[in-house]
């Protein structure tokens, strides 16, 4: 398992560097001057100059790649071009809101989609199956962002039971969990962004339980005899790994791809951020922003294949 381990991680290394080329070349190609949001109309040449040398910009874009890459290995991402804060800071208070509706939406997707799925997998072809499948095609075919701003016209204008957007009358900084005022603004953007993964993995497991079921291993423990319920931890055990690496997609895919929902609802997240950063061409916060958010990705699925492996050694030997 030590050996395992460490080989996947040595495939890490070379996934996060070519990352890091794709996440600092994109914002190159984008048009427009990132030093607008900071110069006047007016700004004469020598001041261009000046400023373009502050943020590195007069050198060469791949010497601009190394020197920016070996700042980040030390944790700097340097400073915001919009605020002239640094873009470590910003990266990271808006990351942690981030995981906050990232986590609580997969843990709703899972518990949910995973009973459902499960549920649907023993009865094939039957109402409840196709119920199921159902709401799962509903899932996946809903655009998450247009939900968002359905249940914000029934909950927070219509019936006006929910707050429409921000993180709470304290902000970010003393937003809890625990205080009701604060947890009322998290129900909604998690509910939006659980939908999605509701339905992929819904589908995921119900068929993955349903061929499983068919396989000739079940039939023998059932003639040995083994009662319905011991049947399904084995059938949960067996489907569990490929639900598991769908999950973990889904949160890769909620970490980086929140962005219009973020914006919906103004959560200070990194789709929030990245937003208003592409909006300003801030580009050192959109370096930043990208390259976590992909590292985050990476060592998602990393995590993922490492507890598919726990789950069933068998992976570990294919």
């Amino acid at each position: 398992m030590t050996a395992y381990i460490i080989r996947r991680l040595f495939y890490a290394i070379p996934i996060a560097f070519g990352v890091s080329i794709v996440c600092f070349a994109l914002v190159y190609i984008a048009p427009g001057d990132p030093l607008q949001t900071i110069l006047p109309e007016d700004a004469s040449e020598e001041t261009i100059m000046m400023v373009k040398k502050a943020y590195g910009f007069d050198k060469p874009i791949p010497v601009q790649y190394f020197i920016w890459l070996g700042k980040v290995l030390t944790g700097d991402f340097g400073l915001s071009i919009a605020t002239g804060r640094p873009v470590t800071d910003e990266i990271f208070k808006a990351l942690g809101n981030t995981i906050l509706l990232a986590t609580g939406a997969v843990l709703i997707a899972f518990s949910l989609a995973f009973a459902l799925g499960t549920v649907a997998g023993y009865r094939i072809g039957s109402l409840l199956d196709r119920i199921v499948t159902g709401i799962a095609v509903i899932g996946v075919s809903v655009p998450n962002y247009w939900l968002g701003i359905v249940i914000v016209i029934i909950f927070a204008v219509e019936l006006n039971v929910l707050p429409a957007t921000g993180m709470g009358p304290r902000g970010s900084d003393e937003f809890s969990l625990f205080v009701w005022n604060d947890f009322r603004h998290v129900i909604m953007p998690i509910i939006t962004l659980s939908l999605i993964p509701i339905g992929i993995i819904t589908r995921t497991t119900r068929s993955s339980v349903a061929e499983i079921l068919n396989q000739d291993f079940v039939e023998t423990l059932r003639a040995k005899g083994l009662m319905g319920s011991e049947i399904l931890l084995h059938v949960i055990k067996n489907a569990l790994p490929q639900v598991l690496a769908v999950m973990g997609l889904q949160f890769g895919y909620l970490m980086g791809g929140s962005i219009l929902v973020e914006t919906i609802f103004t959560w200070p997240g990194s789709g929030f951020l990245l937003n208003k950063a592409i909006l300003t061409r801030d580009l050192p916060v959109l370096q930043g922003t990208i390259l976590v958010l992909a590292i985050i990705f990476v060592a998602t699925n990393l995590v993922i294949d490492l507890l598919q492996t726990a789950v069933d050694p068998r992976l570990k030997r294919s």
